[in-house]
């Protein structure tokens, strides 16, 4: 149960729940579909097991970059998937939120992935990770940010699905 203090968002696919947990273990799939919704992201390595990462660049409007980065606590093939994400520097080292200094650096997110009438059901799950108080509570605030950010994201992932599923026809 949550104490007012979890973020979740949960999405509903219309595809198997093992390619829906593909999309999240290749930079193949990545590339198309992971990030903020009209940039550019791209994967700049990744090691899809328990203590390997995922790193990536985001080229912003402005022509900068930024880049954040996933390490992966537990992996449940087709079910689950725990990983402590955070804003880094191009090297993977852990940096401030670079619009919000008082957001927390480490986000512990849980994918849990579930079939449900015939549909695929998502669901994330975030929490504050070593934070204080304050970045507690600016994390918090953030919920309706947050919940804009993977909606957008998560509609990428929508569409890059039914594009996988739907090879185009010639």
């Amino acid at each position: 149960m949550s104490n007012g203090n979890e973020f979740v968002i949960v999405r509903e696919y219309e595809a198997p729940k093992k390619l829906v947990y593909e999309m999240w273990t290749s930079p193949e799939h990545l590339n198309h579909w992971w990030g903020p919704a009209g940039m550019k992201v791209e994967v700049v390595r990744m090691e899809f097991k328990p203590g390997g990462t995922f790193l990536y660049s985001i080229v912003l409007p402005d022509g900068g970059m930024v880049y954040g980065k996933f390490v992966y606590r537990e992996i449940v093939p087709n079910e689950k998937i725990v990983f402590v994400d955070s804003f880094c520097d191009a090297d993977g080292n852990p940096q401030r939120h670079p619009m919000d200094p008082g957001w927390p650096i480490e986000i512990l997110n849980t994918i849990m992935i579930s079939e449900q009438n015939g549909k695929t059901l998502l669901t994330l799950k975030g929490i504050a990770l070593n934070a204080s108080e304050a970045e507690v509570k600016t994390f918090v605030k953030g919920f309706g940010s947050l919940k804009q950010g993977w909606s957008g994201t998560l509609a990428q992932l929508e569409n890059y699905l039914s594009s996988v599923k739907s090879p185009t026809k010639s």
